[in-house]
């Protein structure tokens, strides 16, 4: 697997994943279960892994892959899930090749089939969706390592389910707080039979973001906001080139006023906006119609001061700028890391829109106390 497929945004893999059960062709689906300590990557991490060893995305930095690779030839050739853990926390290098994760890494390797469709589905539509497998059995139940249940955000837990109604309704309350996060976990479920363990893996489509301009400090916004997992759409105004040639990275390109602006699209909190048109009466425009949206970000490119001035041309014509709004609104845009390359731009943009969008002030993690990725409860306990 070459390290672009390795560094695939995980967009791009469920693309693979969907065109791999269209071919129905044979594949296996790698998925991080469980981690105890440290490592690279959290329960919800993908991999696919085709027969012929290719693939894409990643579950480690590299340091399980190969072994991975390795156990899907065994889980297609006995057409069944299989549950491996690694512990990487002893004092001994891993293989001898170094590897110091320091943390207990459980992943489920299962065969990709028509069963894994739903969720698929439910991304590409933009719908979030809970995927509930059970990945170990200590019970005298009926049910097997692989059976699952989906649960969705508007209904509940689907009818096409192959769990037992009691697991169910005991997996509800913690299966809606994990979708609702797009957060993942191994839980416990007790029954009259026994104990289950049930990964829960909340999926959500990935967020959104508009960019607002046509000039050519777009596209690096867009390349960077493309491959951290943002769907992007470019709007141009007035008259301003919008095709997919001008941005081919883009999701999506239109050519709108700033007064259509809570039209183009249907606005929520996973929606971001960054206005750089660099022309003020348009930026001025798309702030206010932006601020009429539930939108958590508003990035404006320019100095505090050109926004001043908009404020005050808004508070004339009637519609003040409030502290809640300011709350909202990012300028200038982008984290302080130093440069003015036009990438070296784009990336203190697209730092700035992954915290907000992922609840964090930015510090250096060498000053940030406890883990680097945040936990559920049941893992700090």
């Amino acid at each position: 697997m070459s390290t672009s497929d390795w560094s695939l945004p995980e967009t791009a893999v469920f693309d693979r994943i969907r065109t791999i059960l269209d071919d129905d062709a044979a594949a296996v689906l790698a998925t991080v279960i469980a981690v105890d300590g440290s490592a690279y990557r959290r329960p919800g991490a993908k991999m696919l892994i085709r027969p012929d060893g290719g693939g894409a995305g990643s579950i480690t930095a590299g340091c399980l892959e190969d072994e991975v690779r390795a156990l899907a030839a065994d889980v297609l050739a006995d057409d069944a899930p299989r549950i491996e853990t690694w512990d990487l926390t002893g004092d001994d290098d891993v293989w001898g090749l170094g590897i110091g994760c320091n943390g207990v890494i459980t992943v489920l390797l299962e065969p990709l089939d028509e069963s894994y469709r739903p969720v698929v589905d439910a991304r590409r539509a933009g719908d979030a969706i809970g995927v509930a497998t059970v990945v170990r059995d200590n019970s005298e139940s009926s049910v097997a390592v692989g059976d699952r249940a989906y649960y969705l955000s508007d209904d509940g837990f689907t009818d096409d389910t192959d769990l037992p109604a009691a697991v169910v309704d005991a997996l509800e309350a913690s299966t809606q707080t994990l979708v609702a996060a797009g957060t993942s976990e191994t839980l416990t479920v007790e029954t009259a039979a026994g104990h289950l363990e049930i990964f829960v893996d909340g999926v959500r489509p990935p967020p959104e973001l508009v960019v607002f301009g046509s000039g050519h400090d777009i596209e690096p916004v867009v390349e960077l906001a493309n491959r951290v997992d943002f769907r992007v759409t470019v709007v141009s105004f007035r008259g301003g080139r919008a095709d997919d040639d001008r941005f081919p990275r883009a999701d999506a390109v239109v050519s709108a006023s700033p007064r259509e602006i809570p039209d183009l699209k249907e606005w929520d909190a996973d929606t971001y906006a960054v206005v750089m048109s660099h022309n003020f009466l348009d930026d001025r425009l798309a702030v206010e119609q932006l601020l009429e949206t539930p939108t958590a970000y508003i990035g404006l490119m320019g100095p505090r001061k050109r926004f001043e001035e908009m404020r005050a041309d808004v508070a004339e014509e009637g519609r003040p700028v409030t502290d809640a709004d300011l709350e909202r609104i990012y300028t200038p845009i982008g984290l302080s890391l130093g440069g003015d390359a036009p990438y070296q731009i784009a990336l203190s943009i697209v730092a700035e829109l992954l915290a907000v969008a992922h609840d964090r002030v930015p510090r250096h993690l060498g000053r940030r106390d406890g883990p680097i990725h945040g936990r559920t409860d049941r893992e700090a306990n």
